[in-house]
């Protein structure tokens, strides 16, 4: 005889460890689960009943709602569209109606004894469709780490970070913060955080000049016990003195209190779960997007998405040592050392070998290198080899090559703005300089660097071929930095260090314009669900030197020429049409007026 208790036991003696998670039977308590059931009936009329509504206490944000069928033969409907006779049916019919304020783990489960027992299990984030998770448990500790990690999940949060990034800015404006000072103000929060006895007392701080006081001493300590060498505590410290100082966070208490609860809520819950993000990139970006002073530095940091891009063309593995020469914020450092970790496979000599010995970079600007530090110091180290130097002093890349030797080198230099600047090829040539013979340099230009014939580009590209090997040359979106309100169109070069460019060798060249991004108000580019796909093609036809119609193109070069594909691809004239021939007259029209622009600067 049928019995769907027998089934609701199975179900519960799979849960495992209850105590963060909430269950109820039936019906919720919630006001807001309750009205968002009360048109769900599986009939079509009246109010929904799932056998179990389980709330995460650490996620409010996400429900897991559970039917179950005492047949295990009414598991799932080939339309899934019989809700009262079929589990899966049933139970996906309650997300789509809770998924309008919640993300819902929904599990349809069938059968009263073990041997019959089955279940399937779904994902669907609010507002979206869902979609299936390869589980088959009720562990309710599984299901949450599953949806945590998820990557739908992991790309919406990340979302969700960016846009708070807009109202922080927008708030931190109202308090009279400055622009240059904010990115160090949650940077400092997210250390001090660190400290477990300020996490824990902050709350209780009465006066706003004690609570700025042990926030910037929780930090010292948290810089002093993350083993920072004594010279980087002074100047880190010194970076960070205006928090004592400043009108609003000495003497405001409530916004001061408030601003570190958010910090905590909003970026460390997100910084822990879900490591090796540049984080202080994004907010700096953010907030200094309508100030002067990154324009005025030719500071662009580089799109999470690209950074990860560089370490598979340079081949980054558990024994690379990575250098970057102007390394900003640290976005290609924590995604080499993110790399490297995933593929030590949890071995903890090679870990803590990676995080000391194997991460190396060069920041010169003193409002950057402090975010720097940060950065590195809460993704669990690497910040051991960082220096606060002019990368073009002879004793600091002699010091990096002798005592290092890296085999890989990142940079996204400063890109000119003014006619004394240093051009950019001469950032390239100096990263290369820190390298051993053979090793991989993989940098972020102007396109205006790869395209000079005459001038001081002319002659630091003969350099480059004279003294190493161009490998590829890598033709970017046009709009990549548009989350900077930067209009400078860029490429990628990946160089072989300390081996002469060979006279016949033809090079790489792709047109790696469409990276699956997209633009979103108030959110700049994002991801449309294509990209992983796209750098997956790009990667293998660079790594296979693949020429595969509009996308890239084998050549010969020598310095005097262009290097970019555009300039050696054939077009297949039968396929263009009208639409085709306006867009791309378009583009260069806009590409003509930016570039002028950008050479006017120089």
């Amino acid at each position: 005889m049928l019995n769907e208790r027998l089934t609701e036991s199975l179900v519960q003696a799979g849960f495992g460890d209850v105590e963060n998670f909430r269950i109820e039977l039936q019906q919720s308590e919630d006001p807001k689960i309750a009205k968002l059931l009360q048109h769900a009936s599986k009939s079509g009329k009246g109010r929904g009943y799932p056998e179990f509504i389980i709330r995460s206490v650490q996620d409010p944000n996400l429900l897991i709602i559970i039917e179950c069928k005492a047949d295990a033969s009414k598991l799932e409907s080939p339309k899934r569209d019989k809700y009262a006779s079929y589990a899966v049916d049933g139970a996906l019919l309650y997300s789509s109606f809770l998924s309008e304020y919640y993300d819902v783990i929904s599990i349809g489960a069938a059968g009263q004894r073990k041997k019959d027992f089955r279940l399937k299990t779904f994902l669907q984030l609010r507002n979206t469709p869902a979609k299936p998770l390869p589980l088959k448990t009720t562990d309710l500790q599984a299901l949450r780490q599953a949806y945590i990690y998820d990557d739908s999940t992991k790309k919406q949060r990340y979302e969700d970070l960016l846009d708070y990034t807009t109202e922080l800015n927008n708030k931190l404006h109202l308090h009279k913060i400055p622009e240059d000072k904010r990115s160090l103000l949650i940077s400092g929060i997210l250390i001090a955080l660190e400290q477990d006895a300020f996490r824990k007392a902050y709350r209780e701080y009465s006066k706003a000049e004690d609570l700025v006081e042990g926030l910037v001493n929780a930090l010292v300590m948290r810089l002093r016990t993350a083993n920072v060498q004594p010279t980087k505590i002074s100047t880190l410290t010194n970076a960070y003195s205006f928090i004592r100082t400043n009108a609003t966070l000495s003497k405001d208490l409530s916004f001061t209190r408030d601003l570190i609860e958010e910090v905590d809520k909003k970026i460390n819950s997100f910084v822990k779960t879900y490591k090796f993000y540049d984080v202080f990139g994004e907010f700096y970006t953010e907030f200094l997007r309508y100030a002067n002073a990154d324009k005025g530095l030719g500071i662009v940091l580089t799109p999470k998405h690209i950074t990860e891009l560089f370490c598979k063309l340079a081949g980054v593995n558990k024994d690379s040592i990575v250098f970057d020469n102007c390394c900003g914020t640290g976005g290609f450092l924590i995604s080499a050392m993110r790399l490297m970790l995933q593929l030590a496979h949890h071995d903890a000599t090679k870990e803590a070998e990676i995080k000391s010995k194997q991460i190396v970079g060069i920041e010169y600007q003193d409002t950057l290198f402090p975010l720097l530090c940060s950065n590195m110091i809460i993704h669990g180290d690497g910040k051991t080899n960082l220096f606060n130097e002019d990368c073009f002093k002879v004793n600091v890349y002699n010091s990096v090559r002798v005592k290092y030797k890296p085999t890989v080198g990142f940079l996204n230099p400063p890109f000119k703005t003014d006619k004394h600047d240093r051009e950019e090829l001469e950032f390239v040539l100096n990263n290369l300089e820190g390298l051993v013979p053979g090793g991989i340099c993989v940098a972020l230009l102007p396109m205006s660097c790869v395209l000079a014939q005459k001038g001081p580009g002319l002659v630091f590209k003969e350099k480059l071929l004279e003294q190493h090997t161009l490998e590829a040359v890598l033709s970017l979106p046009d709009e990549l930095f548009y989350n900077s309100k930067t209009s400078t169109v860029t490429c990628a070069i990946v160089v072989r260090a300390h081996q002469k460019h060979p006279a016949n060798k033809e090079t790489y060249f792709g047109y790696w314009k469409d990276d699956g991004f997209v633009k979103r108000k108030n959110k700049g580019r994002i991801d449309s669900g294509k990209w992983e796909e796209i750098c997956k093609k790009w990667v293998d036809s660079y790594t296979n030197k693949k020429e595969i119609a509009g996308l890239s193109v084998m050549h010969h070069v020598t310095a005097a020429d262009e290097w970019c594909a555009e300039a050696y691809m054939q077009t297949d004239y039968s396929t263009l049409t009208e639409e085709d021939f306006t867009r791309t007259v378009k583009q260069y029209v806009a590409f003509q007026f930016l570039q002028s622009k950008y050479d006017k600067g120089k």
